[in-house]
């Protein structure tokens, strides 16, 4: 599913055209580009949402999100990476899967 601009406004009533547009232009949200416009899928749409919680429900200021909205992309990245590596761990013997647990538990011992 895809939605224009004005579908997304339609969609989450507490964003205003501009404001999205400024969200596009400042890169906090990543539409893909279409012939008539940007087009929104939902991914963009819960970046919207996002957006909205932090600037309405948090007070987050302006000058602010993008290095906030930059912290959770990463953390989201890792968390996409880690979901890799655990999927990599787990196709391997079983000798190898304790191996691995067993030194990731003695680093975790060490740092702590």
């Amino acid at each position: 599913m895809k939605l224009t601009e004005v579908e997304v406004v339609e969609t989450v009533r507490r964003v205003h055209l501009d404001e999205l547009r400024t969200w596009v232009a400042e890169g906090w949200v990543r539409p893909a580009q279409g012939a008539q416009g940007p087009l929104f899928d939902e991914l963009d749409l819960a970046r919207v949402r996002l957006v909205c919680d932090l600037r309405e429900e948090v007070s987050l200021p302006a000058e602010s999100l993008p290095v906030v909205l930059s912290l959770l992309d990463q953390v989201h990245g890792l968390r996409r990476q880690l979901r890799g590596l655990a999927g990599a761990v787990e196709r391997q013997p079983e000798e190898v899967r304790r191996a691995v647990l067993a030194a990731w538990r003695e680093i975790e011992g060490n740092e702590g």
